[in-house]
């Protein structure tokens, strides 16, 4: 889709929002405390919190000490890949970073396929 290892992890921060239903799923439980507030919560919390494989009878998924919140695979593989971790933690510290830097992913996938007439910018 052409996006790089920055816009990726950007896009990521979507996770802030929301919570996960088992019976739509498979997985369950809000990434974060705060599920309707849009904000670098996502990224403090990953960062912050120990994770650990949670024991049930679903499908895989990390929850935090307190067995509250939640990750999934591809949420941890923002901590262990090498080139997502340096957004990941700099996200945690820096929320205008990400609100700006999520705000240009995030018109970058509305606008993928969409066709402008010959010599028009998108906005």
């Amino acid at each position: 889709m052409g996006f790089n290892d920055q816009e990726i992890t950007a896009l990521m921060g979507a996770h802030t929002l929301g919570r996960c239903h088992s019976d739509r799923s498979g997985f369950l439980g809000p990434w974060t405390n705060a599920p309707t507030t849009f904000s670098n919560l996502y990224f403090v919390e990953l960062t912050e919190n120990k994770w650990h494989k949670k024991k049930w009878k679903g499908p895989l998924q990390y929850e935090d000490k307190s067995g509250q919140l939640m990750m999934l695979n591809t949420d941890m593989w923002m901590l262990w890949d090498k080139k997502f971790k340096p957004y990941t933690l700099e996200y945690a510290k820096n929320e205008d970073k990400f609100f700006a830097d999520f705000a240009s992913a995030f018109a970058k996938l509305l606008e993928l396929g969409v066709p402008f007439p010959e010599g028009a910018q998108a906005v």
